[in-house]
């Protein structure tokens, strides 16, 4: 199965006919909301390989970075964050089974450093086949792959996190990934110069 990154709109009525996904995830919110008092935080770097081999869903080596570096920016990585896919037999546009991807970014830890620190906030994140909007059906295999990479490589807290892939089947609630997640607050806007006429 080659992976579409777009829902059909047949996929899309069928998802608010079910309405259980909606309310299963109500409490967490599409637009994280800050949660609990502003903490200090200081970037770390991370440095991670991992495979991805898929029995039901094949991703070309363009698509699985652009899908991890999206990911891993949901989870609170830094903008400037890396993904190289390497190891697709036919060229890095043709869906293949298998690549290697190398990981290269930044994550927020609690901090008590005086130096380098960035204001920082435990938020709620969801990840599942509706989740932000690049995710689908048929990600559970990328999901449980990246588990190691997430759980130890982001700080998280009250963490939900379930793959229950089966080979050559897409279910629409095979997985999800609910937590709080340290996430740097926003720089407030500059203020506006006053006109003067």
């Amino acid at each position: 199965m080659q992976r579409s990154k777009s829902l059909s709109a047949s996929l899309m009525g069928a998802l608010v006919a079910l309405g259980g996904i909606a309310s299963g995830t109500a409490g967490w919110a599409a637009t994280p909301a800050p949660s609990g008092q502003v903490v200090t935080g200081e970037w770390q770097h991370r440095q991670v390989r991992f495979n991805y081999f898929g029995i039901t869903s094949l991703y070309s080596c363009d698509g699985l970075e652009s899908n991890v570096r999206r990911l891993l920016l949901h989870l609170g990585a830094r903008k400037d964050a890396r993904v190289n896919a390497k190891g697709c037999p036919r060229g890095s546009s043709v869906p293949s089974r298998n690549a290697f991807i190398d990981t290269d970014f930044y994550t927020l830890v609690p901090s008590s450093a005086a130096r380098d620190t960035v204001q920082a906030q435990w938020m709620p994140v969801l990840v599942n086949s509706t989740h932000p909007s690049f995710m689908g059906r048929g990600d559970c295999e990328l999901i449980d792959e990246m588990k190691d990479l997430i759980s130890k490589n982001f700080s998280l807290r009250e963490v939900d996190y379930r793959a229950d892939c089966v080979p050559h089947q897409v279910n629409i609630d095979d997985f999800a990934i609910k937590a709080q997640v340290l996430k740097e607050l926003p720089a407030p806007p500059e203020p506006r110069a006053a006109k003067v006429y």
